[in-house]
């Protein structure tokens, strides 16, 4: 994905965490806010050190980057994933339907 579709700055993924629209899941935790500076959406991506080393959260986000890059979002929005522990029991396939789930739990798809 272009670099444009990333929130990079903390303060960014702060004033996100701070809207508090969320959805959750044992394997995700996604918080939305609506960004009108944009005209595509935007995301970040946290997976916590418990869940493994470097190889292992790196798989994962790749993962995730690529089913993001796969679903039309609706524009306008900013997104923070968390990565839960959990997902280290599901395989690829679980993880695009978690994901698909709450996006539209959230009105974002």
């Amino acid at each position: 994905m272009k670099k444009e579709y990333r929130i990079k700055k903390s303060k960014e993924i702060e004033e996100v965490l701070k809207n508090k629209k969320y959805a959750s899941n044992p394997y995700f935790t996604i918080y939305i806010k609506e960004n009108n500076e944009n005209h595509h959406f935007r995301y970040a991506m946290s997976v916590n050190k418990k869940i493994g080393k470097a190889v292992v959260r790196n798989k994962i986000k790749r993962q995730v980057r690529s089913i993001i890059s796969q679903i039309e979002i609706k524009s306008n929005v900013d997104i923070f994933i968390i990565v839960r522990s959990k997902v280290l029991d599901i395989d690829y396939e679980e993880m695009n339907k978690q994901i698909l789930y709450l996006l539209r739990k959230q009105k974002m798809i």
